[in-house]
């Protein structure tokens, strides 16, 4: 029997994927537990129409994100952070700082997608990486600058 899988299954394949199966296992556990449909010519037209929807929305939102992208690249980000007179800052600049820098800029990034090489501890220009997208990674330039100084 086909069916088409709604969600992941561990040693069968991935949600959307058409996959043959023995009747019993379909009948008995994939369609009661709501993991899959029978794959019927209505089911199939509907599960292509739903895969041209989901590939235009992903397509949005990769615009979006080149966009944002490209925004972002454009700024100039200064994070203020307590330093001592040589220069050593009293903690560390994170990416929850660099997304606070961003979020008072206009754009909202969540920090668990901006990476940075090495621990900011030192005042001075660094970058970290933005992911904005499965496939649009930007470059964020910024200025760890002491508290209370005006450049």
């Amino acid at each position: 029997m086909k069916v088409i899988l709604r969600k992941d299954v561990a040693a069968l394949g991935d949600a959307g994927e058409v996959v043959a199966v023995k009747n019993g296992y379909a009948n008995n556990f994939l369609i009661p537990q709501g993991m899959a449909t029978r794959a019927t010519e209505g089911t199939l037209r509907a599960l292509e129409t739903e895969k041209k929807q989901q590939a235009k929305k992903m397509e949005l939102k990769r615009k979006s994100a080149r966009d944002l992208a490209a925004r972002i690249e454009q700024m100039a980000l200064k994070v203020q952070a307590k330093a001592g007179e040589s220069g050593k800052l009293f903690g560390t600049v994170t990416a929850a700082d660099i997304a606070e820098v961003l979020k008072a800029q206009g754009v909202e990034i969540d920090r668990r997608k901006i990476t940075m090489e090495a621990p900011v501890k030192m005042l001075g220009k660094y970058e970290a990486e933005v992911k904005l997208f499965s496939d649009v990674v930007v470059r964020v330039s910024f200025e760890v600058e002491a508290e209370g100084v005006e450049a």
